[in-house]
């Protein structure tokens, strides 16, 4: 039986955990909204935040399971870092990770573990700068707010926060405290996504129309290795797209996603879930502990249409449960060029947006088919980002996804020691993260649209472009 209106929009907002609002006004239909709360008194937004320089970034790390263990080791190849502190549920993790600091020549950090709050102490301690969050992601949002309140900068794996409420109480922390909130989205760093949004920023796609952006990545050999089987447990409670960031993030920057425009509204739609309830149903470890396959809510496939203020679009993609190859998609497409990274990587470019001393047989270049190899290896050379410049050997030889990890944690340290606006900011966080609790209040109305609110509260106009920081 379909529930009228009234009763789907007051079980929408209560999976949000935020107010709903539908407007219908002499014929004319605005989007769902849901509350921006007022910004408190005395606080202003934290836009291209800059904060005193510090000489080394003594960090704390809490969450030593999946991804930590390797944020620890990156961080003893960058400059200027101490580690003073490790956390996780389990001692023996703990300790496995000293062996890095130990292979650095780095001291042992303190040790905590064996408590539910044992991180409350690390974020406590007065020799800590930054607080490195690697857990799962219920825990994010209390673990960044504690943080926040003990003085100490965050960086948290994504998604940061997954419902309204929680973002806007990091958004509210961080301008409170006027201390650096920044999700680790490593995708933005990525080689072919670093030099197209280079490409991009010199004029080479002309005006930005179009982006796409996705995380396709089936999940099912992976299920069982996520700690107290958080992972399956959230999906199977939650529709929407729970997982954006990876192909939200770059596409919001290569959109200058409050630096000059703005995320306007959403509407999203998912089919059926097939293939994780058939997994859950077919497993024998599964099955022999009485999990139950129904009522799982995630969809199979999500989709999700956004426009902008400024009147481009944006097409996001989640998919964690189908036999497909891994794709980000990442796609440009702009007045005079196309980028296109999955499953072909490559550009479409009108011959007049390429430099002819760069690029033999210039004349042959057609905006309607990809260059040739060539001529692709020619322009990634032309355009390499600057970060790529300095850092893409050594990114390599350290690791983390090809090197991009690496980048996202050497430019955070970097900035923070040259008292530089970190390269995502808070607002970032928000925006990338809202996408979780918003495609599913639209698809539990009906694909409905659905407005995002601008979490600058006014602000978002005042960047003119995105674009990273660097000392002189």
């Amino acid at each position: 039986m379909r529930l009228p209106l009234v009763a789907a929009l007051f079980i929408a907002a209560m999976v949000t955990g935020c107010s709903v609002k539908q407007q219908h006004t002499n014929n004319t239909y605005s989007p769902l909204t849901v509350e921006t709360p007022v910004r408190p008194a005395g606080q202003s937004d934290v836009l291209n935040l800059v904060t005193p320089k510090l000489d080394t970034v003594r960090v704390g790390f809490i969450g030593l399971g999946m991804r930590g263990p390797g944020a620890v080791y990156r961080f003893t190849n960058i400059p200027g870092v101490s580690v003073k502190a490790l956390c996780d549920l389990y001692p023996e993790r703990v300790e496995s990770c000293q062996k890095y600091l130990t292979a650095a020549g780095m001291p042992r950090a303190a040790a905590y573990s064996g408590s539910e709050d044992a991180w409350k102490q690390l974020c406590e301690r007065n020799d800590i700068d930054l607080v490195y969050i690697a857990t799962d992601w219920v825990h994010h949002v209390p673990m960044m707010l504690y943080a926040m309140e003990q003085g100490k900068h965050v960086a948290c794996e994504v998604p940061a926060a997954m419902n309204m409420e929680d973002i806007w109480a990091v958004v509210n922390m961080a301008e409170k405290t006027r201390l650096h909130c920044m999700m680790l989205e490593n995708c933005v760093y990525d080689f072919f996504e670093l030099t197209t949004l280079n490409m991009a920023q010199h004029g080479v796609f002309g005006d930005i129309t179009h982006v796409e952006g996705a995380y396709i990545h089936c999940l099912e050999p992976f299920w069982d290795q996520y700690e107290g089987d958080w992972r399956m447990k959230y999906n199977k409670a939650h529709r929407g797209d729970v997982y954006a960031t990876h192909g939200f993030g770059p596409a919001c920057q290569l959109l200058d996603i409050h630096r000059g425009d703005k995320l306007n509204y959403l509407t999203s739609m998912d089919s059926d879930p097939i293939s994780i309830p058939n997994f859950i149903r077919n497993d024998s470890a599964r099955r022999s502990r009485g999990e139950d396959p129904t009522g799982f809510r995630n969809g199979e496939h999500t989709t999700t249409m956004i426009r902008t203020e400024r009147g481009r679009t944006i097409l996001i993609e989640h998919n964690v449960a189908s036999p497909r190859p891994y794709s980000r998609m990442y796609q440009v497409t702009g007045t005079k060029g196309f980028a296109n990274k999955y499953p072909y990587q490559g550009y479409a470019i009108e011959a007049s947006q390429i430099d002819p001393s760069v690029v033999k047989n210039h004349e042959d270049l057609s905006g309607h088919s990809y260059v040739p190899n060539d001529v692709k290896e020619a322009l990634m050379k032309q355009y390499k980002h600057p970060i790529h410049r300095e850092l893409e050997e050594k990114a390599k030889q350290v690791g983390g996804h090809g090197g991009m990890d690496f980048i996202m944690d050497y430019r955070l340290v970097y900035c923070l020691r040259n008292g530089l606006p970190l390269d995502m900011d808070v607002y970032d966080l928000a925006e990338w993260c809202c996408l979780a609790p918003l495609t599913a209040l639209s698809i539990e109305n009906h694909s409905a649209p659905v407005a995002i609110p601008d979490f600058t509260r006014g602000g978002w106009n005042k960047i003119k472009g995105f674009r990273h920081a660097f000392a002189e």
